[in-house]
């Protein structure tokens, strides 16, 4: 296990947002330059098997993307990492990375553990149509549970933060038409 001598920050953007599933001291909005939220992992565990996957979120390669930066004290820090290890890389999609993050409101930047997706696994879905991204939402089910409410939970807790992500609302309104 790793150890961690200073606190540890971590960048969410998607279901680590709104069920970050650790203890944290603090929770900031953020933004992480150079990357970009979006539909780019087929899911074989989480929301999805090998026979029938799930679409969930990577951050790859581009733009910026808004999240909620976790500081977590130092004494949480390796546990939160072993449990982040065991959650996100279960079938190792991503790189764990230390990125910079703005911590909007101040402007500080600090050092965030981030979940990039690994362009070269297996898994890596690339940039999808829309149909395509509807249809393995709506179908997908996994040990987390349906596609659908990853989803939909990431839509309305952007929504929360006052964000609105067109392509995102689209496709929820699209996958939701779908459902019986």
């Amino acid at each position: 296990m790793q150890s961690f001598t200073q606190d540890l920050w971590v960048f969410g953007y998607g279901s680590l947002m709104w069920r970050p599933g650790f203890e944290f001291e603090e929770r900031r909005e953020a933004r992480l330059y150079g990357y970009h939220r979006g539909f780019c992992v087929y899911s074989h565990v989480h929301r999805g098997t090998p026979e029938k996957p799930g679409l969930v979120f990577g951050l790859d390669r581009g733009g910026a993307c808004r999240g909620a930066a976790f500081r977590v004290p130092a004494k949480k820090a390796a546990e939160t990492y072993a449990y982040l290890q065991a959650r996100e890389q279960v079938t190792s999609v991503y790189l764990d990375v230390i990125r910079p993050v703005k911590l909007l409101g101040s402007g500080e930047r600090v050092e965030a553990l981030c979940f990039i997706v690994d362009r070269a696994h297996a898994q890596y879905a690339g940039k999808l149509g829309f149909e395509d991204q509807a249809r393995l939402i709506s179908a997908g089910q996994g040990q987390s549970g349906a596609n659908p409410d990853y989803l939909k939970g990431t839509v309305e807790h952007l929504r929360e933060m006052g964000i609105r992500d067109a392509h995102l609302e689209a496709l929820w309104h699209a996958v939701s038409q779908r459902l019986p």
